[in-house]
């Protein structure tokens, strides 16, 4: 059964579609089956993957409102290995909509339900918000992973976020766990940069990855391409990152 992993923080740029993305294609090139869901109105993570996103028809929203199934939702991607459940701008309207429904935390939780074994990952990119969008994620994952960007606020919003998962453990999912901290936008020459590493690593200790990722100009310019960092340079530091890290996260859940 595939391991449900929630991309998410409340603070927006923090590297969290970036991530969504290169995570998945890396995983994908480590020859594991993975689905990106695209839980953001904004639709990054589908157009940073080729998707038209003004041609998406059958994407997270219609699939949050149960319109269709989960398998009509997933297109192919030009990554090896990766699918995707594209967004649209229509998503931002989701909310308003399922508010007066029925157990609406868990929408996604039981459109994915079917699905789950064709992926060793489903990877969920979240909305910078903590809103309802990222309430039915948080719900359907097995686990988090939180992007903290090496910058002066990096740490400001960090316990809100941790607040939320601790109530949705509590109330709606109380096998959610966080996988990680993951530092984003490193740049060694920055003193500020090394501080939020040492008091991130101060205060989370074993809950941050050891894989940093570093600031990279060819992470910025792939999704323009349409490409993830692994097809549009995979020799550039960004992939190497994001490779170090799907490592990381396969011998993490790998039974010992």
């Amino acid at each position: 059964m595939g391991k449900i992993i929630a991309i998410a923080n409340q603070k927006g740029g923090v590297g969290k579609t970036t991530t969504s993305i290169n995570l998945a294609a890396s995983l994908g090139v480590l020859e594991k089956k993975v689905l990106l869901i695209d839980a953001d109105p904004q639709a990054n993570a589908s157009s940073g993957l080729g998707v038209d996103i003004d041609t998406v028809e059958n994407g997270t929203y219609r699939l949050l409102e149960h319109a269709i199934e989960a398998k009509d939702a997933i297109i192919p991607t030009n990554s090896p290995n990766v699918d995707i459940i594209p967004s649209h701008i229509d998503l931002v309207a989701i909310e308003i909509e399922l508010v007066d429904v029925e157990d609406r935390e868990y929408m996604l939780k039981k459109a994915i339900a079917p699905i789950l074994d064709d992926y060793d990952y489903i990877i969920i990119d979240c909305a910078p918000s903590l809103g309802l969008l990222t309430l039915n994620a948080l719900t359907s994952a097995d686990s988090v992973i939180i992007p903290i960007q090496c910058e002066y606020f990096a740490l400001e919003g960090l316990g809100k976020l941790l607040n939320t998962v601790k109530s949705i453990q509590k109330i709606h999912n109380p096998g959610l766990d966080i996988e990680g901290l993951l530092l984003t936008m490193y740049d060694s020459r920055l003193r500020l940069s090394n501080q939020v590493v040492e008091e991130v690593k101060k205060h989370f200790d074993k809950m941050v990855f050891k894989t940093i990722i570093q600031r990279n100009v060819r992470l910025g310019e792939a999704p323009s391409f349409g490409e993830s960092i692994i097809s549009y340079d995979a020799g550039s530091k960004g992939a190497n990152n994001y490779l170090s890290m799907a490592q990381e996260l396969i011998e993490k859940n790998t039974p010992k």
